[in-house]
């Protein structure tokens, strides 16, 4: 065997002990009503048919859309694991054709008060994650709450979704400006994507895009990346009556097409800058100097 060979095992060895790292992807709205959870089950059915496996992380603390949508009831949430020490595959409950969802449950609420050890015990526990999934969802709570800045924060991805409503591009605007504003936030270490909901057509998707970039640029200064839409469908509804994923409900819907191009579009990095892939461990451990740094 020649020297380069072995320079090149050496090198193939030592990136297949590489620890791997799962992309998080924080999904959030400037208000409520938008289709977040939507949009998060049905992006980890879509993901799921291309060979990945995806997590949903439910942090819309009071709502549980996620299971809800699922029509699954979890046995164990977050808080279980933090207060009565149950670890990560307690926590995640399979639903249709096995996604996987983890219920924050009246675990969000408490994360502000948690202690050292109990810290350590938390972000340990999620970091296994990172070998479980190639992507973890986190839907979070709507607005501009320090519960969901937190998150939007510390993630590396955010997935921000829109519809042609004025008062959706009215407190999006208000979500940017309150994350540009924040000492704690480094644009450029953050890519910030959009997806229109409940549009008509690619092209109005693109339209109610623009409008919101337009005034990020004029006011801001700030980059923000198209990724998709997803049309107006009544097909939509009835999943959602039948509590079942319209990917799962109706794969050939308008809607499903829509979802299973977004996420696509999410794994090709086609309408993407370079995202920094930083896991599931990184983000928790930023998000809990977050909640620091704010003196709590």
């Amino acid at each position: 065997m020649d020297q380069a060979q072995q320079l090149r095992n050496i090198i193939k060895g030592k990136e297949q002990k590489k620890k791997h790292v799962a992309r998080v992807i924080t999904i959030t709205s400037g208000k409520g009503g938008v289709g977040k959870s939507n949009i998060a089950v049905n992006l980890a059915v879509q993901l799921q048919r291309m060979g990945k496996r995806a997590i949903v992380f439910d942090a819309d603390f009071g709502l549980a859309n996620v299971e809800v949508m699922f029509g699954t009831s979890p046995k164990y949430n977050l808080g279980d694991m933090i207060y009565k020490g149950r670890n990560i595959q307690d926590i995640i409950t399979k639903g249709p054709r096995g996604i996987e969802f983890i219920s924050a449950g009246s675990g969000i609420s408490g994360l502000n008060n948690l202690n050292k050890d109990q810290i350590t015990f938390f972000v340990n526990n999620l970091s296994n994650l990172d070998e479980m999934a190639d992507f973890v969802l986190i839907d979070t709570g709507a607005g501009i709450a320090d519960s969901v800045l937190d998150f939007v924060i510390a993630s590396p991805e955010v997935l921000l979704v829109l519809t042609p409503d004025p008062s959706s591009l009215t407190d999006a605007y208000s979500l940017i400006k309150a994350l540009f504003a924040n000492p704690s936030f480094k644009k450029e270490q953050t890519q910030i994507q959009v997806v229109a909901n409940k549009v008509c057509s690619q092209e109005d998707g693109k339209a109610v895009f623009h409008k919101l970039q337009a005034v990020v640029d004029k006011f801001l200064e700030g980059n923000l990346h198209f990724v998709g839409m997803i049309p107006r469908d009544s097909a939509m509804e009835s999943a959602i009556r039948h509590q079942c994923p319209i990917s799962i409900d109706n794969p050939g819907a308008a809607s499903s097409e829509a979802f299973a191009m977004l996420a696509e579009n999410l794994v090709s990095g086609k309408c993407n800058t370079y995202i920094r892939k930083k896991g599931v461990m990184q983000m928790f451990k930023d998000f809990f100097s977050r909640i620091r740094d704010r003196g709590i």
